[in-house]
């Protein structure tokens, strides 16, 4: 295990990272330099250690983890609890001998012979020799195309899954649409076999839906989903449903606000800020200028001597701390000080 790993500068200009969210590039930079990284770009990564160091939950990490096996970029062993990232090699020289050796050494660890098989191929692919018993091509390819057949199996149930899911909860979903047009979009794209064959995961098939929804309908749908994507993170069915119905009660601007003090509160999460525009819903607060309106009554919400009236609720202990005199706290001169030590000897005398 190397104790830092290097990151090209041309990584944030490389074509694949520019489209990438701001969650996926923050997961490939964590795949090339956690802890648990070896020389050959295969090592043990269980998901549980992945949920610690990155602060993800089971299901996003489970979700970042198959959108970049779709990428082609990485590989994942469930058995093994094992990850090749599959451009390692290229970026990761290895002529030295001492590099190879470490490289044989790490290999004989590895448990799938899967990854291993994948690694020596990429070896050979850049004119790599490295000791170890090696297998045809053909049969490598074999071996990768049954990985990803497993995982396309997967992936059907979940989308078999989701969409009974969706059609179950179609049926409370008119009293919360209120244009037709949005009612039909949505039974659409939930029957529709295509639009459900195209989605990678639960995550993937939500923002697929919001988007062909933003595109044909609500304009306004689609900057809550970028807005919410770019500062809070990925959006998964439950708050995919969530941006709907806070695109029908407020304005862009007021969602945008919200998310505004929930970062400068450093709990930039959707539940804090739900909260906030719950706390808005409750004084009819629905777009910036109420919100402007609200704070200006506020600020105006005095007695004749310019005082809050709740200023009441404020403990006495806070206002007496308000009323202090701040000289007390100040740092005495020179002369204050020899004039204070004048006394003291005074007293001892």
């Amino acid at each position: 295990m190397a104790v830092y790993r290097h990151i090209h500068i041309d990584y944030w200009q490389d074509g694949f990272i520019l489209d990438l969210t701001p969650e996926e590039k923050y997961f490939y930079i964590y795949l090339m330099t956690n802890s648990k990284t070896s020389q050959s770009g295969i090592y043990e990564l269980p998901k549980r250690i992945i949920e610690t160091e990155t602060g993800y939950n089971r299901e996003t990490v489970e979700k970042l983890i198959n959108r970049f096996e779709d990428y082609k970029k990485i590989v994942y062993c469930n058995e093994t609890k094992e990850i090749f990232i599959k451009n390692w090699m290229k970026h990761n020289k290895a002529n030295s001998p001492k590099v190879k050796k470490c490289i044989e050494k790490e290999l004989a660890n590895i448990k799938s012979d899967l990854l291993k098989e994948l690694f020596l191929n990429e070896c050979n692919k850049y004119g790599y020799s490295i000791d170890s018993i090696d297998k045809p091509i053909s049969e490598v390819d074999c071996n990768l195309n049954n990985h990803y057949g497993e995982k396309e199996k997967e992936k059907e149930k979940q989308k078999e899954k989701y969409k009974e899911k969706y059609k179950n909860k179609n049926k409370n979903k008119n009293n919360r649409l209120n244009s037709s047009s949005q009612k039909d979009a949505f039974n659409n794209k939930v029957c529709n076999n295509e639009s459900c064959n195209n989605g990678v995961g639960n995550g993937y098939l939500c923002n697929k839906y919001i988007d062909d929804v933003c595109n044909e309908h609500e304009s306004d749908l689609k900057k809550f989903k970028t807005l919410y994507e770019e500062n809070v993170g990925l959006i998964n069915p439950i708050v995919g449903e969530w941006l709907i119905e806070v695109c029908e009660r407020v304005d862009y601007e007021l969602f945008k606000r919200a998310i505004e003090i929930a970062t400068d509160k450093g709990k930039c999460n959707k539940g804090y800020i739900n909260g906030i525009l719950k706390q808005w819903n409750d004084n009819n607060i629905r777009c910036i200028s109420d919100l402007k309106s609200y704070e200006l009554s506020f600020k105006n919400r005095g007695d004749n001597y310019g005082r809050y009236k709740n200023e009441h609720t404020k403990l006495k202990y806070a206002n007496v701390f308000e009323n202090e005199d701040e000289e007390l706290y100040r740092k005495p001169t020179d002369e204050e000080i020899r004039k204070f030590n004048r006394e003291l000897e005074g007293f001892k005398e």
